[in-house]
């Protein structure tokens, strides 16, 4: 026979509530000890341990307005080249015999470099103003509302691309400080101020990197120009701005000229070093005085290797240099005895690879007047003469 054991309900109970208030008890104590240790190891928040939490109602939310003074070296170099930056425009006569009005052809951009005796001179593009009747100078204001001031070509050049402007110094407020392009350097900042796409936007401002302080590019078929490459947005319009370095300097003229259309990060400026002779002589003389070599020349590297053997009689080694194609009568060529298909490879005991490079060379270190050694190759052998240089026609 089994055997079964019925306990008193009342007494189960009791034991039951007994067992859980024990247990909510020591829960409760231990909750209490370790809360510290909890909000010190951030496991739990500060509020949960306090019983202060936040309380945001519908609607409410911090509402203080934050404002930030932004003062850095680019905004700096803005602030002091920026007033000097203006506006060209090239303005042609309208061709109505009944309407003798000007038109405007096209607008540019200037700096301002100079301020002297009630005048002030502005450098800017030669294709900025090539082909005006007459041109004028925009100097803003406040409220971009400027003022336009009648200009004359003091003189202007087609193979640097440049032109100094003279006008009244009424309303110029600043003028620019040029620097040395010569020292600056690949990854450097580079600001390009001036008046993309027109007037309407005026003293626009776009920065990035010198991408590479010399770069030699070709403006034509015979010709090749030094120039800074930056990656600074530089569009129609900006031609004859400034490209202004950290301290506020312009170190160099933008030109749109010498850059393709549609292409971007590829902007190109004619450094101001190579541009201060090329702008005295503008403002003495209305022109470039240039010494004259007095020749007609060619690339080797454009003549073929066959050529090169057979018609040039020159030795392997000789690869870089010029061809003399004609000589100028009356010129120091000529009077040097220099002739059809001599190959110049030296200007004063220094290499010239192309014709720009002789350009180059004769243009920055010599002067009308001054006597050059040249080297040259002629039927297979190394000759060398001197020759005096005269003024380009």
């Amino acid at each position: 026979m089994g055997y079964y054991k019925n306990s008193d309900p009342t007494r189960r109970g009791f034991s039951l509530f007994l067992t859980g208030l024990i247990s909510a008890i020591i829960g409760g104590m231990l909750v209490l000890m370790l809360s510290p240790v909890l909000v010190r190891s951030e496991i739990l928040p500060q509020q949960y341990f306090t019983g202060q939490g936040p309380t945001i109602s519908e609607g409410e939310g911090p509402e203080e307005s934050v404002s930030v003074n932004v003062d850095s070296n680019i905004t700096k170099a803005v602030q002091k080249a920026r007033p000097a930056v203006v506006g060209v425009v090239n303005l042609k006569e309208s061709g109505d015999p009944f309407n003798q009005q000007t038109v405007e052809q096209g607008t540019g951009s200037g700096v301002i470099f100079e301020k002297r005796n009630g005048k002030a001179l502005v450098v800017t593009n030669n294709h900025v103003v090539a082909g005006a009747d007459e041109v004028s100078v925009v100097i803003p204001g406040q409220d971009n509302e400027g003022k336009q001031v009648k200009a004359k070509v003091l003189g202007k050049d087609s193979p640097t691309d440049l032109a100094v402007l003279e006008m009244s110094d009424k309303y110029v407020k600043a003028v620019a400080e040029f620097g040395n392009s010569d020292n600056i350097k690949a990854g450097e900042p580079a600001i390009a101020i001036g008046n993309p796409l027109g007037l309407e936007f005026s003293q626009s401002v776009t920065s990035g990197v010198i991408s590479s302080p010399h770069r030699q590019i070709a403006v034509s078929e015979t010709m090749a120009m030094d120039v800074i490459q930056t990656d600074a947005a530089i569009n129609p319009g900006n031609s004859g701005g400034a490209l202004v370095n950290a301290a506020g300097q312009v170190i160099g003229i933008n030109s749109l000229k010498i850059a393709e259309q549609g292409v971007e990060g590829l902007g190109f400026a004619i450094p101001v070093n190579d541009a201060k002779p090329i702008i005295n002589d503008l403002i003495r003389y209305g022109e470039v005085k240039r010494p004259f070599l007095g020749i007609q020349l060619r690339d080797l590297d454009t003549v073929s290797e066959s050529a090169r053997s057979s018609q040039l009689n020159l030795p392997d080694s000789v690869n870089r240099g010029v061809v003399v194609l004609d000589v100028t009568p009356g010129s120091g060529a000529a009077k040097s005895d220099l002739d059809r298909l001599d190959v110049i490879t030296q200007l004063d005991g220094k290499d010239i690879k192309n014709g720009s490079e002789l350009r180059s060379y004769l243009w920055k270190k010599k002067k009308i007047g001054d006597t050059m050694k040249v080297t040259y190759y002629r039927d297979g052998k190394k000759r060398t003469t001197t020759i005096k240089l005269g003024q380009e026609p």
